[in-house]
């Protein structure tokens, strides 16, 4: 559960007075808005439904809950701001106002647009998640700045209307050619100067590798088992690998569909751990509360 606001590096300060401690695994639930996400589409149609699900979630041991009102799978249709904020801002609303625990878990806004993570703030979300590292729309950087909200940045090399899932890349169509990793800790590194040269507190970044987007089924193991490259930035490291198609593929081969992939998930999210990475952005809370637990208890003398 958030605590109030701390300087020290294991944590990470939101907007409100609040922040997340990293000195073990936390865990940010998928609630998704949308019709068409590749695993989850159309099961939160309501307000009612994603108060539902924001409650088990956080009971089961979420530390935070990502809302999104727009698909970023490979091949998503556009979302309108209009369109977003009529999917998440009554979400939000609704969830805040159930009070308890719901009344204070921190919130973030999946978008790439200003507009939509304005109107999530003021609805009370903590947290804006921009998986184009806010190169999309950069006045979402002046709108961290100047609210102080936690603001996650993901390297992305292509939209999702132009992307393909890590399954359907061969080696030599890769968006991304040579080292994979130095290629991602370099774009990584120019988003977040971007953002504090736009005024955003560095304390306040987290940075995310985009696992699945324009990387290869290699690529995304090798930027997994390389992660301690990526902390070299000095922010901690977003996992969102849950229930992706590469995913699938280290499993099996042909690789596993969706719903079949909580195993491989829990495994690639114990690796990714061990790796470095201290938040993991998941569909399934419950059993990643426990996977995770294990490996903290399991590695560290003293959990």
């Amino acid at each position: 559960m958030p605590e109030q606001t701390s300087t020290s590096p294991d944590t990470w300060p939101l907007t409100s007075g609040l922040a997340i401690s990293l000195t073990h695994p936390r865990l940010i639930a998928i609630l998704n808005l949308t019709p068409d996400s590749f695993s989850d589409g159309g099961r939160l149609d309501t307000p009612a439904d994603a108060v539902h699900t924001a409650h088990h979630a956080a009971l089961a041991g979420a530390d935070a809950l990502d809302i999104g009102g727009e698909s970023t799978r490979p091949g998503a249709r556009r979302v309108s701001a209009e369109e977003q904020i009529a999917r998440v801002v009554p979400a939000i609303k609704a969830i805040r106002a159930e009070g308890g625990i719901l009344g204070t878990i921190p919130i973030s806004i999946d978008t790439t647009l200003a507009p939509v993570a304005h109107a999530a703030l003021d609805a009370g979300a903590h947290i804006i998640n921009d998986v184009s590292g806010a190169t999309e729309d950069p006045a979402i950087l002046s709108l961290a700045a100047s609210t102080k909200a936690g603001l996650i940045l993901m390297h992305r090399v292509l939209a999702p209307d132009q992307d393909r899932y890590s399954t359907s890349y061969t080696p030599s169509e890769a968006p991304i050619r040579g080292d994979v990793v130095e290629h991602v800790l370099q774009g990584l590194r120019a988003l977040m100067q971007r953002a504090v040269d736009a005024g955003v507190d560095p304390q306040r970044i987290v940075l995310d590798p985009g696992l699945g987007f324009g990387k290869t089924v290699d690529q995304n193991a090798m930027l997994i088992r390389r992660t301690s490259e990526l902390l070299t930035l000095g922010r901690p490291i977003l996992s969102a690998l849950s229930r992706k198609s590469f995913v699938g593929a280290f499993a099996a081969d042909p690789p596993l569909p969706t719903d079949q992939r909580l195993p491989a998930t829990l495994a690639c999210s114990i690796a990714h751990y061990h790796a470095g990475a201290r938040l993991f952005r998941v569909h399934d809370v419950a059993a990643h509360t426990q996977a995770l637990r294990i490996a903290r208890r399991l590695t560290q003398p003293n959990p």
